[in-house]
């Protein structure tokens, strides 16, 4: 099979396409021909050895595939071959083949492409799981979600928007500014150019945001303390600035606000029950179309080194996917 092999540390600029054996499909396992993959800023982490998760050499970097069952292992339950999945998975899903754990795979609805498939398994769970279980998000408060044109953040404006939420978005520019709105945002701020902090007073009557998305972390954080409603939610998913930030507790006391942290790889071991729970609340919201991924561009396995390119240099919008 084809599959991008990483045998070193290396730059994604370096990765290439090899020849390799088809995976093993072990017990509890499914063997899936993979028809897309999506792309993540964790992928480009991984192959420099920049990631907390170092696999042996050598390996196939991609954690979200999406594909058809063409092998069910020993012990693998739920699942007949033929069967359309997808899958958020520790590494494989650069390739045409992939043995998945049929623990972590979900039948797909029919509606679904296999594109918006491999876009799906990580950032709308993160999402839902983030603004449902941990900031218990309600209907009529405003949401003000930073780097909205992003993956996760395109997911929460979705999201927000089908929970009922008044939704106000920021990015970099006016075309992911754009995106945003087409996403369901109610209103959009170009951070470049102005101060989201009083515009997000200005946009909420002095009143602020009840609930604050925020994957980017560093000077963010900071500054978003400052536009949080009374009661409000800080809700941390992640430092894509590079920057982790602190807070002195008084803030949190003064205005008595939240801040809570979302990890949702982590619910597979301590709250394995709301997984299940997520995506089919998350299925049930597409077959209502109140979701759906935003592809920015789908690209054949070969031409991965563009993929990673234009998502590390943050040229991308929603999801940037390999389809094999």
């Amino acid at each position: 099979m084809r599959a991008v092999v990483v045998d070193r540390w290396m730059e994604p600029s370096e990765l290439a396409v090899s020849e390799l054996p088809d995976p093993k499909v072990g017990s509890g396992q499914l063997g899936i021909e993979v028809r897309a993959a999506g792309c993540n800023f964790f992928d480009i982490l991984l192959v420099q050895g920049r990631y907390q998760v170092k696999p042996p050499f050598p390996f196939v970097p991609g954690g979200e595939v999406a594909g058809v069952v063409r092998e069910v292992g020993p012990g693998a339950r739920g699942f007949s071959v033929g069967d359309r999945v997808l899958a958020a998975v520790p590494i494989g899903g650069y390739a045409e083949r992939a043995a998945i754990p049929a623990a972590l795979a979900h039948a797909m609805p029919e509606a679904m492409s296999f594109e918006e498939g491999a876009a799906f398994p990580i950032v709308y769970p993160t999402s839902y799981a983030g603004l449902v279980n941990r900031a218990a998000l309600r209907p009529g408060e405003t949401l003000l979600v930073h780097a909205a044109a992003g993956g996760v953040g395109l997911a929460a404006v979705q999201i927000g928007k089908a929970l009922g939420a008044r939704v106000i978005a920021t990015a970099g520019g006016a075309d992911k500014l754009r995106v945003a709105e087409q996403a369901g945002a109610d209103a959009a701020i170009d951070y470049t150019a102005e101060d989201f902090v009083l515009r997000v007073k200005e946009l909420t009557d002095g009143r602020g945001a009840d609930v604050i998305y925020d994957s980017v972390g560093g000077d963010v954080f900071e500054r978003s303390l400052k536009c949080i409603a009374w009661n409000g939610r800080l809700l941390v998913i992640g430092f894509a600035s590079g920057q982790i930030p602190s807070v002195a507790a008084n803030r949190i006391l003064l205005k008595n606000i939240s801040v809570v942290g979302l990890h949702w790889g982590a619910y597979a071991r301590y709250e394995p029950a709301r997984v299940p729970e997520a995506f089919a609340a998350l299925f049930a919201l597409y077959a209502e179309k109140k979701i759906q991924p935003v592809i920015f561009e789908r690209f054949p396995l070969e031409r991965v080194t563009e993929a990673l390119a234009a998502l590390g240099g943050r040229k991308s919008y929603g999801k940037v996917v390999l389809c094999p």
